[in-house]
């Protein structure tokens, strides 16, 4: 009989679920988050929550048997939330058990690559959200910027962030996911906004209602001021659309300061 665990979504939910396949044996076990878990298909479910101790006793023994270039091929193809993603993800910690070290060097065996192939997509939108991102300054000294990233990249874009604006606060909202990082000049947290509701509340960073606030003069000042940078820059006889597209797609257009009329 199948047997599916599904966790919370996490990835120290998967790690424990990966632990409690090993501590308890499971043949051919199926890994799902439970908001996409195809219950009707199994016989037997089993919910793993999230025990921090496990994941760490599991990430652990990972690190210690991979290199960090290998360690976050893992964490980054998890980040792709690609369907069924969990599958591969098994198998190639169950490899790196087997083998005793990194199974990256079989890109021959399908799982394998399905994993290292997740990781360069996602590592792409890394970069590409480290570029495109636009702050704009809104009430209470605090800069504030949208995205939807194809894949959960806020994780990976944290660091470079919190060193390039190290002397501001600042609030990137993944709308898609509906969760943002915040940095309060000390340290940066998970946070999640009610945009119907201006009040601070535990976990909940205090945006004075950011969709509907008003952008200081001076942020409407630096924004036509940038547009009118990039117009005077820009050479039309030289302008080459396609080329453009391919380094700036259009569906990241309208979180640039630039690209605003």
């Amino acid at each position: 009989m199948s047997r599916l665990l599904t966790y919370d979504g996490s990835f120290n939910g998967f790690l424990s679920s990966v632990f409690d396949v090993y501590s308890h044996k499971l043949k051919n076990p199926t890994i799902q988050p439970e908001h996409r878990a195809q219950t009707q298909l199994f016989g037997e479910i089993q919910h793993i929550l999230t025990d921090l101790e496990k994941a760490g006793r599991v990430g652990k023994k990972l690190k210690q048997l991979l290199d960090t270039d290998a360690f976050n091929t893992l964490y980054r193809a998890f980040l792709s939330e690609e369907e069924n993603i969990e599958h591969y993800l098994f198998d190639f910690c169950k490899t790196t058990f087997d083998l005793g070290g990194s199974p990256l060097g079989d890109l021959g065996n399908p799982k394998i690559l399905k994993v290292s192939q997740a990781a360069k997509m996602v590592g792409r939108e890394k970069h590409r959200m480290e570029a495109f991102i636009r702050f704009h300054l809104i009430e209470d000294q605090l800069f504030y910027a949208n995205c939807e990233p194809d894949f959960n990249v806020l994780p990976l874009i944290a660091s470079h962030f919190e060193k390039r604006y190290a002397d501001q606060k600042w609030v990137i909202y993944d709308l898609k996911r509906n969760f943002g990082i915040y940095y309060d000049l000390k340290e940066v947290v998970e946070v999640t906004i009610d945009f119907k509701d201006p009040k601070p509340q535990r976990g909940i960073v205090n945006t004075g209602g950011v969709k509907g606030s008003r952008f200081r003069e001076s942020e409407n000042n630096y924004r036509d001021l940038w547009n009118q940078y990039f117009k005077s820059t820009n050479i039309e006889s030289r302008k080459n659309m396609k080329l453009h597209l391919q380094h700036v797609p259009k569906r990241y257009w309208k979180y640039l300061s630039e690209k605003v009329e």
